[in-house]
Protein backbone atom coordinates (compact mmCIF):
# COMPACT_ATOMS: atom_id res chain seq x y z
CA UNK A 1 0.00 0.00 0.00
CA UNK A 2 1.30 2.71 -1.24
CA UNK A 3 1.44 5.85 2.06
CA UNK A 4 0.94 9.73 1.00
CA UNK A 5 3.41 11.81 2.57
CA UNK A 6 2.70 14.95 0.66
CA UNK A 7 2.70 17.84 2.52
CA UNK A 8 -0.80 19.62 2.84
CA UNK A 9 -0.90 23.52 2.53
CA UNK A 10 -4.00 24.95 2.43
CA UNK A 11 -4.31 28.61 0.55
CA UNK A 12 -7.09 30.82 1.80
CA UNK A 13 -7.19 33.90 -0.72
CA UNK A 14 -6.96 32.84 -4.27
CA UNK A 15 -6.25 36.68 -6.23
CA UNK A 16 -2.76 37.55 -7.57
CA UNK A 17 -0.24 36.31 -4.68
CA UNK A 18 -2.58 33.76 -3.48
CA UNK A 19 -3.14 31.85 -6.95
CA UNK A 20 1.08 32.25 -7.77
CA UNK A 21 1.74 30.30 -4.37
CA UNK A 22 -1.00 28.04 -5.19
CA UNK A 23 0.83 27.29 -8.42
CA UNK A 24 4.26 26.89 -7.73
CA UNK A 25 3.66 24.63 -5.23
CA UNK A 26 1.18 22.58 -6.84
CA UNK A 27 3.91 21.92 -9.18
CA UNK A 28 5.88 19.98 -6.91
CA UNK A 29 3.86 17.29 -7.22
CA UNK A 30 6.15 14.69 -5.23
CA UNK A 31 6.06 17.51 -2.14
CA UNK A 32 2.97 18.95 -1.79
CA UNK A 33 -0.59 19.04 -1.92
CA UNK A 34 -2.41 21.94 -2.42
CA UNK A 35 -5.66 23.24 -1.42
CA UNK A 36 -7.60 26.43 -1.84
CA UNK A 37 -10.38 28.89 -0.86
CA UNK A 38 -11.32 32.30 -1.93
CA UNK A 39 -14.61 33.74 -1.13
CA UNK A 40 -15.05 34.78 -4.88
CA UNK A 41 -15.81 30.64 -6.37
CA UNK A 42 -15.20 32.02 -10.07
CA UNK A 43 -11.96 32.45 -9.14
CA UNK A 44 -11.45 28.47 -7.93
CA UNK A 45 -12.86 27.08 -11.87
CA UNK A 46 -11.36 25.22 -14.00
CA UNK A 47 -8.11 24.51 -10.95
CA UNK A 48 -5.29 21.97 -12.48
CA UNK A 49 -3.62 20.15 -9.77
CA UNK A 50 -5.29 22.15 -6.97
CA UNK A 51 -8.18 21.26 -4.55
CA UNK A 52 -11.03 23.47 -3.94
CA UNK A 53 -12.30 23.54 -0.70
CA UNK A 54 -15.79 24.45 0.47
CA UNK A 55 -15.15 27.12 2.83
CA UNK A 56 -12.08 28.29 5.07
CA UNK A 57 -13.20 26.23 8.26
CA UNK A 58 -13.25 22.95 5.40
CA UNK A 59 -9.69 23.78 4.36
CA UNK A 60 -8.26 24.26 7.77
CA UNK A 61 -9.65 20.92 8.81
CA UNK A 62 -7.72 19.08 5.86
CA UNK A 63 -4.38 20.64 5.72
CA UNK A 64 -1.13 21.29 7.75
CA UNK A 65 -0.16 24.51 6.59
CA UNK A 66 -2.22 27.65 6.20
CA UNK A 67 -1.16 30.45 4.29
CA UNK A 68 -3.54 33.62 4.43
CA UNK A 69 -3.50 35.36 1.15
CA UNK A 70 -6.04 37.73 1.97
CA UNK A 71 -6.30 41.16 2.61
CA UNK A 72 -6.20 42.56 5.64
CA UNK A 73 -9.77 44.24 6.26
CA UNK A 74 -10.98 39.98 5.91
CA UNK A 75 -8.85 39.31 8.67
CA UNK A 76 -11.43 38.93 11.61
CA UNK A 77 -14.02 37.56 9.43
CA UNK A 78 -11.66 34.71 7.85
CA UNK A 79 -10.23 34.20 11.29
CA UNK A 80 -13.25 34.06 13.35
CA UNK A 81 -14.20 31.53 11.26
CA UNK A 82 -11.36 29.00 11.14
CA UNK A 83 -10.36 29.56 15.19
CA UNK A 84 -11.59 26.18 15.91
CA UNK A 85 -10.24 24.61 13.12
CA UNK A 86 -6.92 25.24 12.96
CA UNK A 87 -5.24 23.04 16.03
CA UNK A 88 -2.08 23.13 15.81
CA UNK A 89 -1.35 24.00 12.30
CA UNK A 90 1.27 26.34 11.15
CA UNK A 91 -0.29 29.59 10.17
CA UNK A 92 1.86 31.99 7.53
CA UNK A 93 0.45 35.27 6.61
CA UNK A 94 1.42 37.30 3.83
CA UNK A 95 -0.99 39.92 4.61
CA UNK A 96 0.82 43.58 4.50
CA UNK A 97 0.62 45.54 8.11
CA UNK A 98 -0.85 42.35 10.13
CA UNK A 99 1.31 41.59 13.11
CA UNK A 100 2.03 37.88 14.11
CA UNK A 101 0.90 39.17 17.22
CA UNK A 102 -2.69 40.22 16.62
CA UNK A 103 -3.24 36.61 14.74
CA UNK A 104 -2.03 34.88 17.85
CA UNK A 105 -4.42 36.76 19.50
CA UNK A 106 -7.51 36.14 17.17
CA UNK A 107 -6.91 32.22 16.74
CA UNK A 108 -5.82 32.24 20.43
CA UNK A 109 -2.19 29.34 20.53
CA UNK A 110 -0.62 29.95 16.89
CA UNK A 111 2.19 29.44 15.50
CA UNK A 112 2.62 32.30 13.44
CA UNK A 113 5.12 33.03 10.66
CA UNK A 114 4.62 36.49 8.94
CA UNK A 115 5.95 36.68 5.25
CA UNK A 116 6.55 39.65 2.52
CA UNK A 117 6.56 38.30 -0.96
CA UNK A 118 7.09 40.45 -4.14
CA UNK A 119 5.61 40.66 -7.87
CA UNK A 120 8.77 39.04 -9.22
CA UNK A 121 6.47 35.78 -7.79
CA UNK A 122 4.74 35.98 -11.01
CA UNK A 123 8.35 35.06 -12.36
CA UNK A 124 9.72 33.12 -10.01
CA UNK A 125 12.13 36.24 -8.94
CA UNK A 126 9.97 37.23 -5.65
CA UNK A 127 12.14 39.01 -3.02
CA UNK A 128 10.65 37.27 -0.10
CA UNK A 129 10.59 38.10 3.58
CA UNK A 130 10.09 36.32 6.37
CA UNK A 131 9.59 37.04 10.41
CA UNK A 132 8.42 34.25 12.96
CA UNK A 133 5.68 35.04 15.47
CA UNK A 134 5.90 33.90 19.23
CA UNK A 135 5.13 30.67 19.59
CA UNK A 136 6.77 29.91 16.01
CA UNK A 137 10.05 27.42 16.45
CA UNK A 138 12.80 27.19 13.83
CA UNK A 139 11.58 24.17 12.27
CA UNK A 140 8.48 26.50 11.34
CA UNK A 141 10.79 29.25 9.67
CA UNK A 142 12.58 26.62 7.91
CA UNK A 143 9.72 25.22 6.73
CA UNK A 144 8.13 28.54 5.71
CA UNK A 145 11.25 29.10 3.80
CA UNK A 146 11.77 26.44 1.80
CA UNK A 147 7.78 27.00 0.29
CA UNK A 148 8.90 30.49 -0.60
CA UNK A 149 11.85 29.01 -2.07
CA UNK A 150 9.76 28.11 -5.04
CA UNK A 151 8.82 32.06 -5.27
CA UNK A 152 12.12 33.27 -5.31
CA UNK A 153 14.98 34.68 -3.01
CA UNK A 154 14.53 34.55 0.72
CA UNK A 155 15.34 37.12 4.01
CA UNK A 156 14.74 36.07 7.21
CA UNK A 157 14.38 39.72 9.36
CA UNK A 158 13.15 40.70 12.58
CA UNK A 159 9.54 41.72 12.42
CA UNK A 160 9.90 45.81 13.57
CA UNK A 161 11.47 45.95 9.99
CA UNK A 162 8.67 44.32 8.00
CA UNK A 163 6.60 47.57 7.41
CA UNK A 164 10.25 48.71 6.27
CA UNK A 165 11.01 45.52 4.13
CA UNK A 166 7.54 46.78 2.48
CA UNK A 167 8.72 50.15 1.71
CA UNK A 168 11.69 48.32 -0.38
CA UNK A 169 11.59 44.75 -1.52
CA UNK A 170 7.59 45.15 -1.94
CA UNK A 171 7.31 48.59 -2.97
CA UNK A 172 10.69 48.46 -5.10
CA UNK A 173 9.75 47.69 -8.40
CA UNK A 174 7.78 50.64 -8.98
CA UNK A 175 10.81 52.82 -8.85
CA UNK A 176 12.44 50.80 -10.79
CA UNK A 177 9.61 50.79 -13.41
CA UNK A 178 9.16 54.44 -12.66
CA UNK A 179 12.53 55.13 -13.17
CA UNK A 180 12.57 53.07 -16.93
CA UNK A 181 9.45 54.69 -17.98
CA UNK A 182 10.71 58.24 -17.36
CA UNK A 183 13.77 57.52 -18.93
CA UNK A 184 15.40 57.03 -22.31
CA UNK A 185 16.48 53.27 -21.58
CA UNK A 186 15.13 50.33 -24.06
CA UNK A 187 13.58 47.80 -21.16
CA UNK A 188 14.21 45.09 -23.41
CA UNK A 189 18.54 46.27 -23.15
CA UNK A 190 19.24 47.85 -19.95
CA UNK A 191 22.73 48.36 -19.73
CA UNK A 192 24.81 47.28 -16.67
CA UNK A 193 25.43 50.98 -15.34
CA UNK A 194 21.94 51.86 -15.55
CA UNK A 195 21.35 48.87 -13.43
CA UNK A 196 23.63 49.26 -11.01
CA UNK A 197 22.76 52.51 -10.43
CA UNK A 198 19.24 51.23 -9.55
CA UNK A 199 20.33 49.02 -7.57
CA UNK A 200 22.56 51.67 -5.87
CA UNK A 201 19.96 53.92 -4.84
CA UNK A 202 17.54 51.24 -4.08
CA UNK A 203 19.86 50.35 -1.44
CA UNK A 204 20.74 53.60 0.17
CA UNK A 205 16.77 53.61 0.37
CA UNK A 206 16.85 50.46 2.20
CA UNK A 207 19.71 51.62 4.65
CA UNK A 208 17.68 54.71 5.36
CA UNK A 209 15.28 52.65 6.79
CA UNK A 210 17.63 51.00 9.16
CA UNK A 211 18.37 47.74 7.40
CA UNK A 212 22.33 46.53 7.54
CA UNK A 213 24.78 47.13 4.88
CA UNK A 214 23.91 43.16 4.44
CA UNK A 215 20.42 43.39 4.33
CA UNK A 216 19.57 46.82 2.19
CA UNK A 217 22.63 45.27 -0.40
CA UNK A 218 20.58 41.55 -0.92
CA UNK A 219 17.56 43.59 -1.12
CA UNK A 220 18.16 45.73 -3.55
CA UNK A 221 19.71 43.65 -5.54
CA UNK A 222 17.20 41.07 -6.00
CA UNK A 223 14.38 43.71 -6.47
CA UNK A 224 15.81 45.35 -8.61
CA UNK A 225 17.15 42.09 -10.96
CA UNK A 226 13.23 40.66 -10.30
CA UNK A 227 11.71 44.00 -11.65
CA UNK A 228 14.26 43.74 -14.65
CA UNK A 229 13.38 40.24 -15.63
CA UNK A 230 9.49 40.68 -15.14
CA UNK A 231 9.90 43.42 -18.19
CA UNK A 232 12.11 40.64 -19.90
CA UNK A 233 9.84 38.06 -19.17
CA UNK A 234 6.26 39.48 -19.48
CA UNK A 235 7.20 41.83 -22.31
CA UNK A 236 4.75 44.33 -20.64
CA UNK A 237 5.56 48.11 -20.26
CA UNK A 238 6.93 49.56 -17.11
CA UNK A 239 3.93 51.60 -16.87
CA UNK A 240 1.58 48.42 -16.84
CA UNK A 241 3.79 46.80 -14.54
CA UNK A 242 3.96 49.94 -12.18
CA UNK A 243 0.40 50.04 -12.14
CA UNK A 244 0.16 46.65 -10.96
CA UNK A 245 2.67 47.14 -8.12
CA UNK A 246 0.37 50.28 -7.06
CA UNK A 247 -2.52 49.76 -4.91
CA UNK A 248 -4.82 53.00 -3.73
CA UNK A 249 -3.87 54.28 -0.57
CA UNK A 250 -1.24 51.65 -0.17
CA UNK A 251 2.79 52.16 0.23
CA UNK A 252 3.23 52.34 -3.56
CA UNK A 253 1.61 54.99 -3.97
CA UNK A 254 2.91 57.36 -1.54
CA UNK A 255 6.41 56.79 -2.73
CA UNK A 256 5.10 57.43 -6.66
CA UNK A 257 3.64 60.65 -4.91
CA UNK A 258 7.25 61.80 -3.72
CA UNK A 259 9.08 60.43 -6.88
CA UNK A 260 6.79 62.33 -9.31
CA UNK A 261 7.49 65.35 -7.71
CA UNK A 262 11.08 64.96 -8.00
CA UNK A 263 11.94 63.32 -4.55
CA UNK A 264 14.74 60.99 -4.38
CA UNK A 265 13.80 57.06 -3.84
CA UNK A 266 14.91 57.34 0.03
CA UNK A 267 12.37 60.05 0.39
CA UNK A 268 9.91 57.57 -1.57
CA UNK A 269 10.96 55.10 0.70
CA UNK A 270 10.39 56.58 3.88
CA UNK A 271 7.15 58.21 2.75
CA UNK A 272 6.02 54.35 1.71
CA UNK A 273 7.25 53.38 5.55
CA UNK A 274 4.69 55.81 7.05
CA UNK A 275 2.01 54.70 5.33
CA UNK A 276 2.78 51.08 6.04
CA UNK A 277 3.03 51.98 10.05
CA UNK A 278 -0.35 54.18 9.18
CA UNK A 279 -2.04 51.51 7.58
CA UNK A 280 -0.80 48.91 10.50
CA UNK A 281 -2.15 51.19 13.06
CA UNK A 282 -5.89 51.82 11.51
CA UNK A 283 -5.74 47.46 11.06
Amino acid sequence: MKINLLKKIGIIGFGNMGSVIAQRLSAQKDEYEVFVFDKEKSKLANLAGIKAAKDARDLAAQVEIIILAIKPQDFNHILKDIKGSTGNRLIISIAAGISTGRIEKLLGQARVIRVMPNIGAKVAESVTCLCKGALATDDDLELAQELFYYLGAVRIIDEPMMNAATAISGSGPAYVFYFIENSTLDPENIPEHARHDMMRRLEKAAQGLGFSTEDAAFLAANTTNAAISLLHKTKLPAQELRKQVTSKGGTTEAALEILTRGGSWEEAAQAALKRAQDLARRL
